[in-house]
């Protein structure tokens, strides 16, 4: 209906180009496999938004995205979906909700290197206001090989 992934993904994009959503930058698009038991492959990038929406009005708006493209929120939690659009950083720093849809920063950033990669693109010095470590630090953290322990 709409193509593959990065299809999707460039579309999602463009869509997000409204009255009071400016697109200031974009990553370039990297694939990965799902997490969870769905066997599809993913397009990632990292968009920098500029809006005066809070951020509960910009979640609400993504998600019209992502119905407009297939997405259903019904059913298994990790099932394939054909779009996922997540806030992962706010220049106010932390919200937090009673939704727990809704966290600022996105709850497992820190540990998804299709997320941290894409955002290093762009945005490598924003920091992290939980961590205060900033997104190309975090990705090098996630990326360094693991030490060994003897047994």
């Amino acid at each position: 209906m709409f193509g593959g992934p990065e299809r999707v993904l460039e579309q999602a994009i463009a869509a997000l180009e409204t009255a009071e959503v400016d697109v200031f930058a974009v990553s370039a698009t990297i694939r990965s496999t799902a997490i969870g038991p769905s066997r599809r492959c993913y397009a990632n990038a990292a968009a920098i938004l500029s809006t005066n929406l809070s951020p509960p009005k910009l979640l609400a708006m993504l998600q019209s995205v992502e119905t407009h493209f297939g997405r259903n929120r019904r059913g298994q939690h990790w099932q394939a979906r054909t779009l996922d659009l997540d806030i992962l950083m706010w220049s106010g720093g932390i919200w937090t909700s009673n939704r727990p849809a809704l966290g600022i920063p996105h709850y497992a950033m820190r540990e998804r290197g299709f997320v941290l990669g894409p955002a290093c693109e762009i945005a490598p010095d924003w920091r992290d206001p939980l961590s205060n470590l900033s997104i190309r630090q975090l990705f090098h953290r996630l990326n360094q090989p693991k030490p060994i322990l003897p047994a």
